[in-house]
């Protein structure tokens, strides 16, 4: 590939001097300065060389000089030739062109001012919602950002495109969830690696366990974090299921914030919110409202606000009349058991559908997640199941 550009080329010693100063600097620096010399070397070094990265790939980029070294796109070239992984590659050339129509955040972003994180995930919005939604707002995402870690600035930023397009929210999050997978592999050496990607809600409702069965440690206690969690996690697989075979009774709690526009799927009503961190689409929160408890926080002031008892939940005994009466998840051709399922509100109880059992059935929890996520219909057949109707864009596809 031929070298384009100034006849003496690119800093290399210069980049390769101030990297030595650095190494020398944190070798001689005592204890107490070290932390700051980490923060200083994000904001004044490698974030604004990423992007500074990020401007010579969109050029790189718009130029296609990767095919001169036999690369088939920008992506392999980087992934190949920069030592990154697909992912990583792939991010970095997202974020070289998104950037590019975002004035504010690159400027920020080559100041030190944004982190490479934070800059990544105001590019994937700009994918998602397109680049002059965020252009609009981009004032007051930044201004988030000055005080998010990337955790949290990633629920902002998809509470944001789920104003501007819940649908594309949810096909968004309907992607992920084909993504989901579970690995527990075989013993090697008396250990066994588990692996997988966990939807938000699985992710939550599985931190919230394991954190229930981890208490602060005893002041013996000399495993590390890790090893700890690995025992709550032992201890929460040995825990019984319960006495009840029905589903009925007390279960983990998951606790979801959301506005009641979202859950009567008011349009530009923000996303759902996880305690863990996260958010979910309006749907999804309306899935979980069919069989949980509901606490109303009505907001009277800036400060003053009242917290009302649980409203409405499904009650054990009309749990148990339902299980008796479906033995399991209604959908034709399922055979999940009652312990598997939640209950449904065949008319929506935001619709105002009563919590009875005339107008409750049993769905297991992938049942379920079609009907509400997935905009799957329901239809009573004559032996009493229930058959799931495609969507009407599913339908067509198919016809």
């Amino acid at each position: 590939m031929a070298v384009a550009g100034a006849a003496q080329g690119p800093p290399i010693a210069q980049t390769q001097a101030l990297v030595g100063l650095w190494a020398e600097w944190f070798r001689r620096a005592d204890d107490d300065e070290i932390g700051e010399g980490l923060i200083k070397i994000r904001e004044a070094g490698i974030d604004p060389l990423e992007a500074v990265f990020a401007t010579g790939l969109r050029r790189f980029d718009k130029s296609g000089e990767y095919a001169a070294d036999g690369a088939l796109g920008i992506i392999p070239w980087v992934r190949t030739r920069c030592r990154l992984s697909g992912g990583a590659a792939a991010e970095r050339v997202e974020i070289g062109r998104q950037l590019e129509q975002l004035p504010q955040t690159q400027k920020a972003f080559a100041n030190g001012d944004l982190g490479y994180q934070h800059a990544a995930i105001l590019a994937r919005t700009a994918e998602h919602v397109g680049v002059a939604q965020v252009r609009k707002a981009e004032t007051s995402l930044l201004k988030a950002a000055e005080t998010m870690d990337p955790g949290q600035f990633t629920g902002v930023a998809k509470n944001f495109e789920h104003r501007v397009d819940a649908a594309g929210a949810l096909a968004e999050a309907n992607r992920a969830y084909e993504r989901r997978y579970l690995h527990v592999g075989e013993p090697v050496d008396g250990l066994m690696r588990i692996d997988g990607v966990l939807t938000t809600e699985c992710g939550a409702a599985f931190k919230t366990a394991l954190d229930a069965m981890t208490p602060p440690p005893a002041r013996d206690d000399t495993r590390t974090p890790g090893q700890r969690r690995h025992d709550a996690l032992l201890e929460l697989a040995r825990r019984p299921a319960g006495s009840s075979v029905n589903g009925a009774g007390p279960r983990p709690h998951l606790i979801i914030r959301a506005s009641v526009d979202t859950l009567a799927g008011t349009a530009g009503a923000p996303a759902g919110e996880l305690e863990w961190g996260g958010a979910v689409p309006a749907e999804t929160v309306r899935r979980f409202a069919c069989d949980s408890a509901l606490t109303r926080i009505i907001g009277k002031g800036e400060l003053d606000a009242e917290v009302t008892r649980a409203v409405r939940t499904t009650p054990p005994a009309t749990r148990r009349a339902v299980a008796e009466r479906d033995r399991g998840c209604v959908a034709e051709g399922c055979g999940r058991p009652p312990q598997w399922t939640d209950a449904h509100h065949v008319k929506h109880w935001t619709q105002g559908g009563p919590t009875t059992m005339s107008n409750l059935i049993l769905l297991c929890r992938p049942h379920h997640r079609m009907v509400h996520e997935g905009n799957w219909g329901l239809r009573r057949s004559n032996n009493g199941r229930w058959a799931l109707v495609q969507p009407v864009a599913a339908q067509s596809r198919s016809a």
